[in-house]
């Protein structure tokens, strides 16, 4: 019995290596792979009330721009996303006004060509540039201001807040603001009218629909009508009356 146990020891200990070893030798779970590139037309997607702003980020090509400059760049990126109800209490005909080249300066006044947290908004030396630009290369700024619980952004046209985060990890920040960054270059004083004015002829009248131009009567024309067919009556009377005194 005792030769028994003997004999099966060495086998147990070498089976006991063998299961161990087994265990040892199975592969570990692989690591996960690089994350894709960012997409900013995703993130506003899952957003879910960013129709017109992804509209304007397609048509104006400013969205494949910001993709390509995003996922290059060291310095990151950072985009104030205006909802739906933003552009919907914009006056009617603000956006139809503005030309193509004035549609893509609109656009990329609402992205800065840096990575900006919410604490460095609250800390950061105003201007803040942003992509858009006007003549001679000069750059349209915002200016933020605010406490902890609130960053305000002014463009010196309009002033609104900074509501939450869509995105807030390096090298890509979207900002969520209640209305449309109207550029003070473009819509402030002596610039582009939010609603274009009725257009008007050379003579002073106002065109119509048709092109053209109703003209209205000076009372001056409309008193010398008024004499002209008085006038004319009084000499009828005379003329009848003179007939039945001679008949």
């Amino acid at each position: 019995m005792a030769t028994t146990r003997l004999t099966l020891a060495p086998l147990l200990l070498i089976a006991a290596v063998l299961l161990a070893t087994k265990a040892t030798a199975q592969p570990a779970a692989p690591a996960p792979g690089p994350a894709g590139p960012i997409n900013l037309t995703a993130i506003l997607e899952k957003g879910g009330q960013f129709t017109t702003f992804i509209h304007l980020l397609n048509i104006t090509q400013v969205g494949s721009q910001v993709n390509i400059q995003v996922n290059s760049s060291s310095e990151g990126m950072t985009v104030f996303a205006p909802t739906d109800n933003a552009f919907q209490n914009l006056k009617p005909g603000t956006l139809n006004q503005l030309t193509p080249d004035e549609q893509v300066k609109l656009i990329l006044y609402h992205v800065s060509p840096k990575f900006y947290s919410m604490d460095d908004l609250l800390s950061v030396s105003n201007p803040v540039r942003t992509q858009a630009s006007g003549r001679d290369n000069g750059v349209y700024g915002l200016n933020f201001t605010g406490q902890t619980n609130q960053i305000n952004v002014s463009t010196g046209y309009v002033e609104t807040r900074v509501s939450n985060a869509l995105r807030q990890q390096r090298p890509l920040a979207v900002y969520v603001v209640d209305m449309v960054l109207l550029p003070g270059e473009m819509f402030g004083e002596h610039k582009l009218s939010p609603i274009a004015p009725a257009p008007k002829s050379k003579s002073g009248g106002v065109s119509d629909d048709s092109g053209s131009t109703k003209k209205a009567a000076s009372p001056s024309d409309k008193s010398g009508s008024g004499e002209k067919k008085v006038g004319l009556g009084f000499g009828l009377g005379l003329v009848v009356l003179c007939l039945k005194f001679l008949f």
